[in-house]
């Protein structure tokens, strides 16, 4: 898997088969489990699309944490999950308040994903702020012990305001944003995509999968710090909720146990081949974000033999 200094490693099926994903274990809770915290009033779907992506990636154990106002009907639409309402203002998005109703989730979370389905950007910055300050009060955890932290969407738009806080989190981040999204994270516009998501990388110390590409987080081994790209992957992919999907991925195989790079990297493979499979029998834009979920298993399986 060596390439030249500043190169990107080309992530193909014959490099995934030889970093094979943990074995499935003998139930759900050696399978890990995910928390996902979003979910406005009018954005319920989004935590869906990532919740059911993180358990079609393997994940063993599956708790959604949205606006209280929609929390019975993501559980009966998800019946796999556990569902949980956290308080939220008039107008359905959640605030940052209540997270004790979330506390033992948190704790036994083997990763979290903060961001689908968030609509305000103050008070995702609220509610980024209060999950810190919790970590802070608790005394902080080692980046070797804490789950890991998967930031999409909002979640990313508060992280710059937030960066002098995020020491319980650093080293234990995985950030997915979008081009623009990245340009947010740096304060300035994307101007080389290769270049920035490894700037991004080492700004928050945090591996990054960023439209294709996967930067590892700075002060791990040579090969968790590597810069990889994906080689495949059709235009479908830039359809609503597409987004949600790759993150919950990412988050559920890491709740298996992988890196936070090797999730990143097959997270990012596995969605885009899904996309290309779609593509080939229902053309590169008819397809729907949630059916790319459903292909995750099959695409894993093939990339066991």
């Amino acid at each position: 898997m060596s390439t030249p200094a500043n190169t990107p490693t080309p992530v193909t099926p014959s490099l995934l088969r030889d970093w094979s994903l943990p074995a499935p274990g003998e139930d759900k809770y050696s399978r890990g489990a995910v928390l996902v915290v979003g979910g406005g009033r009018s954005t319920p779907g989004a935590v869906l699309l990532a919740g059911a992506s993180a358990l079609r990636a393997g994940a063993g154990k599956l708790t959604l944490a949205v606006a209280e106002s929609v929390s019975v009907q993501l559980g009966v639409a998800l019946p796999e999950c556990g569902a949980v309402g956290l308080p939220e203002d008039s107008k359905g998005s959640i605030t940052g308040k209540g997270l004790d109703r979330i506390s033992s989730y948190l704790d036994r979370a083997d990763a979290v994903l903060i961001g689908p389905g968030l609509d305000d950007q103050e008070l995702s910055r609220d509610l980024l702020f209060a999950l810190l300050e919790r970590e802070e009060d608790r005394g902080g955890q080692a980046p070797t012990q804490g789950p890991a932290v998967v930031l999409d969407a909002f979640a990313l738009g508060a992280l710059p305001e937030l960066e002098d806080r995020l020491d319980p989190w650093r080293g234990r981040m995985i950030l997915t944003p979008n081009p623009t999204e990245a340009g947010i994270l740096l304060g300035r516009d994307v101007e080389d995509l290769e270049a920035d998501v490894a700037a991004v990388a080492r700004k928050f110390d945090a591996v990054v999968s960023c439209q294709g590409y996967i930067a590892g987080a700075p002060g791990t081994s040579e090969a968790e710090s590597a810069l990889w790209k994906i080689t495949t992957g059709y235009g479908g992919l830039g359809t609503s909720g597409s987004g949600d999907v790759l993150a919950g991925a990412i988050a559920g195989l890491r709740a298996r146990g992988t890196s936070s790079t090797q999730a990143a990297c097959w997270g990012t493979h596995l969605h885009a081949a899904a996309a290309d499979r779609l593509a080939s029998t229902m053309g590169p834009l008819g397809f729907l974000a949630r059916e790319l979920a459903d292909q995750l298993p099959a695409l894993m399986l093939e990339l066991k033999t």
